[in-house]
């Protein structure tokens, strides 16, 4: 391993473009569904575009597909201007781009489900509502119910309790 190897170069040039510049790769094996790319959207929209979308010099995506597809779907294409932001990854040839490819998405891990459980029964301890939970993490309300290990009466009060604060009404009854 050479030590001298600069691993902070790609983001030293960070660099961004128009979206269109930017193409697919043909060996992508991660395939992610719709309800995902909309968490994805979901994600940027609250975060902000937070990991650059890693090309080799001809601008083809070695990593961040789903980013750049979702960058091209409105709202965000408009917020973006159509820029994307990348960083070049210079490998010796294209099977070191598959390989990172494939790193890439391996290295993420999955979400185990005790660590998911505890997130779940935090963010309700908080008062944050189903619904919100729901929209922000992507998941269904069985989801969350599962994981919230509350039982179904609790559950449901907690599906219908208003985040939204009324002022209290005079009741008036009518004579007739």
């Amino acid at each position: 391993m050479d030590k001298n190897v600069d691993l902070f170069k790609p983001l030293r040039e960070i660099q961004f473009v128009d979206r269109d510049k930017v193409k697919p790769n043909d060996y992508n094996p991660n395939k992610v569904l719709e309800k995902n790319l909309k968490l994805l959207m979901q994600s940027i929209l609250t975060n902000g575009f937070c990991f650059p979308i890693v090309v080799r010099s001809d601008f083809t995506i070695i990593d961040g597909f789903h980013r750049w597809l979702v960058s091209g779907r409105e709202p965000l294409k408009s917020m973006l201007g159509n820029k994307i932001p990348v960083v070049v990854v210079a490998h010796k040839d294209e099977s070191q781009d598959m390989y990172g490819t494939v790193t890439f998405n391996r290295a993420r891990g999955t979400h185990m489900l005790e660590p998911m459980e505890n997130i779940v029964k935090s963010l309700l301890e908080k008062g944050k509502s189903v619904a919100e939970i729901s929209k922000e993490i992507g998941m269904s309300e069985e989801e969350i119910f599962r994981l919230s290990k509350i039982d179904r009466e609790e559950f449901l009060k907690l599906m219908t309790k208003r985040t939204q604060r009324f002022s209290k009404a005079q009741i008036i009854r009518r004579c007739t």
